[in-house]
């Protein structure tokens, strides 16, 4: 006696499968919006149609009436996506300001038209690299108010010609960020990285370490090695201290960041990454450093012993200066003595 359809295994595996698809596509807004996904995922973005990074600021205008200002929609209606990016022409300080008039004194900005979701610091060790500075600057501010963000950048600066601690300058900045902002997001930006892509949005997943710059033209768009946290990362001031935040003890360029994607894994966290689409990033004047084959720095710090006590709670530095710049807010400060052996 054959079985009834109901009854047939096979049947009911079919309306198992169906079921499931049919409530997975309810859960993500429709059919239209999971094949657009499934299609997203698989294309290949064409970045000789990209935009001019102040496309759209125009349209940025003060909301009328004295009324309570709405929340900015989830997603930016003024996002363009790809970006032209180009450091044949260094803009001055003065074109700068007038390109971005509601930048606020000390680099500081709220969307004039509604109520920022998110608020993030952007973290910038520095040593006298204006070149540099004026080309993020030129092209950060509008990515930054494009995405409806409430912002202020940080420039962290270490005072006299000792050898460059990334890594500390950025503790610090993170101590006197928070002085000023409950930040939601804390941005450690390298000064010679500029996004092309403004979907790719500055601010911090909520369970994990998020690695931005997935994909650097200084890498071909690739990670160079699969820890590699360098660049761009965002991490909430809750992740920033669980791990105790970056080492305060590596003088010059050197393996901080691979501490840091070891300190991430033993505050029992794990680094999450942009796609490449999104995380791509153009890096300034990088030639002289790619003529040989680039390697992974050497770290001689035993992390899994270090991490605990070298760190947030262990920084020392003397403040010397704040100051409000237009575009951003300055921060010198004297971080101690070099070792001679570093």
């Amino acid at each position: 006696m054959s079985l009834s359809r109901v009854e047939n295994p096979c049947f009911l595996l079919f309306l198992l499968v169906f079921q499931a698809v049919f409530i997975l596509i309810l859960y993500r807004g429709g059919a239209s919006s999971v094949f657009r996904g499934f299609l997203e995922s698989r294309r290949v973005l064409d970045y000789s149609k990209s935009h001019d990074v102040y496309t759209n600021l125009s349209l940025l205008v003060p909301a009328g009436g004295g009324a309570a200002l709405p929340y900015c929609s989830a997603h930016s209606p003024i996002a363009v996506g790809l970006l032209t990016i180009t450091f044949d022409v260094l803009p001055s300080e003065r074109m700068i300001i007038q390109k971005n008039p509601f930048v606020q004194s000390g680099g500081q900005y709220r969307p004039p038209h509604c109520l920022a979701r998110y608020k993030s610091a952007i973290l910038v060790a520095y040593s006298n690299q204006e070149k540099y500075l004026h080309h993020l600057l030129y092209y950060i501010h509008p990515f930054l108010q494009r995405q409806q963000l409430s912002y202020r950048i940080y420039l962290i600066q270490q005072v006299g010609n000792g050898t460059f601690n990334r890594a500390k300058l950025l503790n610090v900045g993170v101590r006197e960020a928070l002085k000023d902002e409950d930040w939601d997001c804390l941005l450690l930006h390298d000064v010679d990285l500029v996004p092309e892509n403004d979907y790719n949005l500055y601010v911090c997943d909520e369970y994990y370490p998020k690695h931005m710059a997935s994909a650097m033209d200084k890498f071909q768009y690739n990670l160079p090695y699969k820890s590699f946290f360098g660049g761009v990362s965002a991490l909430t001031p809750e992740h920033y201290m669980k791990m105790n935040g970056f080492p305060n003890t590596y003088w010059g360029d050197g393996g901080e960041t691979d501490d840091i994607a070891a300190r991430i894994q033993l505050a029992g966290m794990r680094i999450v990454r942009n796609p490449p689409h999104l995380g791509r990033y153009k890096v300034m004047d990088y030639n002289r450093e790619t003529e040989e084959p680039w390697r992974r720095p050497a770290s001689h710090h035993n992390t899994g012993k270090t991490w605990k006590d070298d760190g947030m709670n262990s920084l020392e530095f003397k403040l010397l200066s704040r100051t409000k710049h237009p575009l951003y807010t300055n921060i010198t400060v004297d971080i101690g003595y070099v070792p001679p052996f570093s």
